[in-house]
């Protein structure tokens, strides 16, 4: 039996890797904060994200290790905020790159998130692996530091991948649910200027991109995880209300969404960043979306 491990599994996109994966019989073991314990098929490992320990035989014959861990940046950047925002994902990455080095028999393969949110705000276009411009600011800070020690390690057994994941739509998580019922409550018109673009991906993609990457031997280093076709925000916004049903939205002005994120606790750069990114090197691998089009994506989760 085939075992991947998740790292800060208990999220939208490790309950979508863990579903997948046991649901095609894999053994599917989650490196969780809460306590060690067998859910059905599958087993929760107690570990803090910063320190060797039991959990660390769980690596011993795995097929792949997928680190989802990080502090959700769903949030105000306070001082406090910015500091677990950097240390969940920097401490969780170099514990697990340990962990790697140590095994008798490590993973085959290790894949790391990252965020396709360290480009640089781009209306004017494509950002790719290639020729896709780093930005500047703390979100941007934030991922170079996780990138640069994920790339630090040294795993010659382990394959090592990175993943720059775009937004993921789905209806068990992520931004999707919130959205619609803004849609539904009439307040689904652009935001900003309505000309930023979504990188956006949907849930079955994200599955089945891991699993490509995992089942693809010569894969290796940076991919952009994101649908072929970012879309302007204001058309997004469209998609989904033809999606809902509804018929008109109200636009919500920059000015207003400030407000809004201050009484609910986010910041605004998850909405007015414009992220053109897309994965050129996915798509040369031979990947095929099956959501391709934000229409189609939209149309089968609403």
């Amino acid at each position: 039996m085939k075992k991947i491990v998740i790292a800060g599994g208990t999220g939208f996109l490790g309950s979508c890797l863990a579903q997948h994966y046991e649901a095609h019989g894999w053994e599917v073991v989650i490196l969780t904060r809460g306590t060690t314990r067998q859910q059905g098929p599958v087993q929760y490992v107690t570990w803090d994200g910063k320190n060797l320990g039991p959990w660390t035989t769980t690596l011993e014959g795995a097929e792949v290790v997928v680190n989802l861990n990080g502090r959700s940046v769903d949030c105000r950047y306070t001082e406090e905020n910015k500091r677990l925002i950097y240390s969940s994902r920097l401490d969780a990455t170099a514990i697990l790159g340990a962990a790697i080095q140590r095994a008798k028999n490590p993973p085959k393969a290790w894949l790391n998130a990252a965020s396709a949110t360290i480009y640089r705000h781009a209306e004017d276009r494509e950002m790719d692996e290639y020729t896709g411009e780093i930005g500047t600011g703390f979100s941007v800070d934030v991922c170079q530091k996780w990138e640069a020690m994920f790339n630090s390690v040294d795993t010659p057994a382990t394959r090592k991948i990175l993943l720059r994941i775009g937004i993921v739509l789905g209806n068990h998580g992520g931004p999707l649910r919130p959205l619609k019922m803004m849609a539904k409550l009439g307040a689904g018109g652009k935001q900003g200027s309505g000309n930023q673009y979504c990188s956006w991906l949907h849930e079955t993609d994200f599955v089945q991109i891991v699993e490509f990457l995992i089942t693809h031997p010569e894969t290796a280093g940076v991919y952009n995880v994101t649908a072929p076709v970012p879309v302007k925000n204001k058309l997004f916004m469209r998609a989904l209300r033809q999606a809902t049903g509804i018929p008109f939205g109200i636009p919500m002005p920059a000015g207003l969404l400030e407000i809004g994120a201050h009484i609910i606790q986010t910041e605004t750069e998850l909405i007015l960043k414009s992220r053109r990114v897309v994965p050129a090197r996915l798509l040369q691998a031979g990947y095929r979306f099956r959501f391709p089009t934000i229409e189609q994506a939209l149309d089968n989760l609403c």
